[in-house]
């Protein structure tokens, strides 16, 4: 019993320590041009359910800049934007429609966890459609043209 003094002590130093190792910080990068959205509502959902991990307009939590945790959910959304980034959009990513409706109707995105933290992410199933329609409509139309924020 005597044991568990020490430990948690070096847990709770451990943690601290690694509070100032800088790696993975949050970040947004500037803002490019968006998509011209098919519709306000599109848009609208998207930032809602999808923009904190695919654009550069990441609202970021408290315990986004807490170590470890930090670093997973960075690292998240660095996935997200590779993926899919609104915030630097061109007309190369028009494909990128289709499979963002298809993640929307499976109910791989938003990720489980991210829902759990973010209830008003949650979309009930009008809204899920109406989404992943928009989407699609809204990357098919995507022309060479420079898109100008809706």
């Amino acid at each position: 019993m005597r044991w568990r003094r020490p430990v948690l002590l070096g847990i709770l130093a451990a943690l601290a320590a690694i509070q100032v190792i800088p790696w993975r910080r949050p970040t947004n990068p500037i803002a490019g041009a968006e998509p011209l959205w098919d519709t306000t509502r599109t848009r609208e959902l998207f930032v809602r359910a999808c923009a904190d991990c695919h654009s550069n307009e990441t609202e970021w939590p408290w315990y986004s800049r807490v170590a470890p945790v930090s670093w997973y959910v960075v690292h998240h959304v660095e996935e997200g934007r590779e993926a899919l980034n609104v915030s630097r959009w061109s007309s190369e990513m028009a494909h990128a429609g289709e499979e963002a409706d298809d993640e929307i109707q499976r109910g791989t995105m938003p990720l489980k966890w991210y829902l759990f933290l973010h209830s008003d992410a949650r979309l009930v199933e009008t809204d899920k459609r109406a989404l992943a329609t928009g989407l699609e409509a809204t990357f098919r139309s995507a022309s060479g043209d420079d898109p100008t924020p809706y």
